[in-house]
C-alpha cells in the first residue's frame, strides 16, 4: 500500500507504484514518476522529468532530478532516468540533462551513493557502482559497472572510468581510467590493478592474471598507446574478460591516465 505523509507534497501528475512511501516534508514534482517499492524519506526532493525505478531508497535531504548546474541550460523538458534497487544517502545530488548533450542523466540498478555525493548534467552511471562520502563527477561523465568512487573523488568533466576500476579515496581524476584499474593522486595515476575487487565479484584467477599481464602491456612495458592496444586485442583472443578493456580504449576520449 502506498503511504504518503501528511505533511509530504505530492503534486498533481506525479505517478507512483505500489507500496511507495513518501516521508514527512517530501516534495514529489508532477513530471515525476516513481517506482513500486521505492521510499523516499523525509525532507527529500524529487523533481523534473524524473523516472525513478523499484525498491529504491532515497534518505533525508537528498535532490533527485533538479535542473542542471550549467550556465548553458535554457528551460529544455531534459530527464533523469534511475533504475532499480539504488541506495541515496543524506545531501545526495542529482542533476538532470542539458539539451547540449544527451539531454538525460542515467543512473542504471544497485548502486549506492553515500552522503553527499554528486552525479552531474549528462552523466551515465552503471550498475552496482559505490560513491563513497563527498564522491563527485562533473557534466557528461560516464562510469562503468562496479566502480568504486573514494570518498571525496572527483571525476573531470567529459572523463571516462571503467568497468571494475577503484578510484582512491581524494583522486581527481583528468584523464579516462581503463577498466580493471586502480587510480590514486591528484592528478590521478594508475597504481595497478582492482584485483581484490575482481576476487570478490568471483573473476577466476586465469582472468586476474589476464587482467594483470594487459595491466603490464598498458603501462609497464614502454610500448607505445597504439602498440599497447594491439597486444592486448591480441590477448583478448584467448582472454574475454580482456574485451571490455579493448572496447575502452579504442574510443578517444580524454586520453587515459598515465
Amino acid at each position: 500500500m502506498t503511504t504518503i505523509h501528511p505533511t509530504a507534497l505530492v503534486e498533481p501528475g506525479a505517478e507512483l507504484g505500489r507500496d511507495v512511501s513518501v516521508g514527512a516534508f517530501s516534495v514529489v514534482g508532477p513530471h515525476v514518476r516513481i517506482g513500486d517499492g521505492t521510499v523516499i524519506g523525509p525532507h527529500a526532493v524529487v523533481t523534473g522529468r524524473t523516472t525513478v525505478g523499484a525498491r529504491n531508497r532515497v534518505f533525508q535531504f537528498a535532490s533527485l532530478g533538479e535542473i542542471a548546474q550549467d550556465r548553458k541550460y535554457g528551460g529544455e523538458p531534459t530527464t533523469t532516468t534511475i533504475g532499480d534497487d539504488n541506495v541515496f544517502r543524506e545531501f545526495v545530488t542529482v542533476n538532470a540533462g542539458t539539451a547540449q548533450d544527451r539531454g538525460d542523466t542515467r543512473i542504471g540498478d544497485g548502486n549506492w551513493f553515500l552522503a553527499y555525493t554528486h552525479v552531474a548534467h549528462d552523466c551515465v552511471v552503471g550498475n552496482h557502482t559505490t560513491f563513497s562520502n563527498n564522491a563527485q563527477i562533473a557534466g557528461h561523465v560516464h562510469i562503468g559497472d562496479w566502480v568504486v568512487m573514494g570518498a571525496y573523488a572527483g571525476v573531470h568533466q567529459f572523463g571516462r572510468v571503467g568497468a571494475h576500476a577503484m578510484v582512491a579515496a581524494g583522486a581527481i581524476v583528468l584523464q579516462d581510467v581503463p577498466p580493471y584499474t586502480t587510480v590514486q593522486g591528484y592528478p590521478a595515476t594508475p597504481h595497478g590493478t582492482n584485483s581484490e575487487g575482481l576476487k570478490r565479484r568471483g573473476f577466476s584467477p586465469a582472468d586476474i592474471l589476464a587482467v594483470r599481464r594487459a595491466y603490464k602491456m598498458l603501462y609497464r612495458q614502454g610500448l607505445a598507446l597504439d602498440d599497447a592496444r594491439a597486444a592486448i586485442a591480441e590477448a583478448a583472443r584467448d582472454a574475454p574478460v580482456l574485451a571490455p578493456l579493448v572496447d575502452f580504449l579504442a574510443v578517444p576520449g580524454r586520453g587515459i591516465v598515465r
